[in-house]
């Protein structure tokens, strides 16, 4: 239950990530492919997350995950994206995938499942 709770949540604010790359006019021409990128990135820290969240009952362990494996994720698509000027954007790709992660660490940890797990 939890990855599917994680699942969600990493889907819908991946997707919020990647609808707000449109403020910036460079990205403006690659924005269905930063969508499809962001949504894909916050499904798998959310499910990676919801693991997490069914083996270890701690909030603060389960919001350092979720912040690690955005972390990560973000800085892989990070350095594989140039822009046309060859530099890389890693505070705008890193900064929103860690709060995901973060994010979506503290739900899922703080899902309660029927049955008390």
């Amino acid at each position: 239950m939890k990855p599917i709770v994680g699942l969600i949540v990493g889907a819908i604010l991946g997707l919020l990530d990647g609808v707000s790359a449109w403020a910036y006019p460079d990205a403006r021409p690659m924005i269905a492919a930063i969508v499809i990128g962001s949504t894909a990135k916050g499904m798998v820290t959310g499910v990676v997350a919801g693991m997490i969240a069914m083996r270890v009952r701690s909030t603060l362990i389960g919001v350092a995950a979720g912040l690690l494996v955005g972390l990560v994720l973000s800085i892989i698509i990070a350095a594989s994206s140039t822009t046309p000027d060859g530099s890389h954007h890693y505070f705008e790709i890193v900064l929103p995938g860690m709060l995901l992660g973060a994010i979506v660490g503290f739900v899922t940890q703080r899902t309660r499942l029927p049955h008390g797990r």
